[in-house]
């Protein structure tokens, strides 16, 4: 029997750090000049990053069910706003959590067995991934077939360091006794100025060895009845979920094995504004292939016929 996938998306979240630079930056672009709004909720090509990621599973025959948990409190302003759109792809929408990312996918976990009790595998992808590809759901997927829980991953190229805050005593000298260069003399007199935090310097502390280090993607694909027995324990107090950032870290405290396949690299997750930016020009470039490689196939069967 083949596999059937329903497919998480978390939604709950408030996307604060991409709010927070927004306000900082005073955006004005086209695209980032709306109201106040979760960053899920900013258009991409015309239409809204959750719909876009929601749209890369709709067409799916081995998707047999798509849950979006958004906030609790939020719920019937969600389902004013786009359950119209959402009923054409048939997605199902829940109430997530207030505060944790967990807690949303573990009520969207429950919801599956009264929406889709059939479904074998359960993928969770992020609603701020808009741009997956095609190549990475069927390598996520296909590799589901053979591992109980599978990621994407691409390799770190950069050099990476473990970084510390400077640490400044009380006449604003860091304890290595040199001066604070970003010191500003206004601070003396308007001492509760704000700093931009981005200004703040910080200082290395070791640089880390990258060798078979990835940086990890989604969608995560689980065997259902293992991701439901990873979720229990967080219920039942035996994780720790500060020590959490993803659900194969779940997989992976239980000492079950988690396969990694190949992400990509434009696979990317919009956090920051400058992300959202990213995720246009890549929409549109991604497009613009797309239909010249049409007109090229459109013209060569001409060519075909003529003969």
């Amino acid at each position: 029997m083949a596999n059937q996938f329903a497919v998480i998306i978390p939604a709950a979240g408030l996307g604060k750090r991409f709010a927070g630079e927004a306000d900082q930056s005073g955006d004005a672009l086209e695209h980032t000049s709306q109201p106040a709004i979760n960053k899920i909720e900013r258009e991409l090509a015309g239409r809204p990053v959750f719909l876009r990621s929601i749209e890369l599973f709709a067409a799916r025959s081995d998707v047999s069910q798509i849950v979006v948990a958004v906030n609790p409190d939020a719920v019937d302003a969600f389902k004013f706003k786009y359950e119209d759109r959402l009923s054409v792809y048939d997605v199902s929408i829940v109430a997530g959590g207030r505060t944790e990312r967990w807690e949303t996918v573990q009520r969207a976990l429950d919801a599956l067995d009264d929406i889709a009790p059939d479904c074998t595998h359960v993928a969770v992808h992020d609603a701020a991934r808009p741009l997956t590809s095609d190549a990475v759901i069927d390598r996520v997927f296909r590799a589901a077939a053979r591992f109980d829980a599978v990621i994407p991953a691409m390799p770190v190229s950069g050099t990476l360091k473990r970084v510390t805050e400077l640490s400044l005593n009380e006449n604003g000298v860091n304890s290595g006794g040199a001066d604070r260069e970003s010191a500003d003399p206004l601070d003396a007199i308007f001492d509760d100025a704000p700093r931009e935090s981005h200004d703040a310097p910080r200082v290395v502390q070791e640089t880390i060895d990258r060798t078979n280090v990835v940086e990890v993607q989604t969608p995560q694909v689980f065997e259902k009845a293992l991701l439901k027995r990873a979720y229990a324990r967080i219920v039942a107090g035996q994780v720790d979920v500060k020590t959490i950032t993803d659900d194969a870290g779940l997989i992976e405290l239980m000492g079950h094995r988690v396969a990694v396949v190949e992400g990509d690299v434009m696979n990317l997750k919009i956090t920051r504004p400058a992300d959202l930016d990213l995720a246009h020009a890549i929409f549109q470039a991604y497009h613009r292939e797309s239909e010249i490689d049409s007109a090229a196939r459109r013209l060569f069967a001409s060519d075909d016929d003529d003969e």
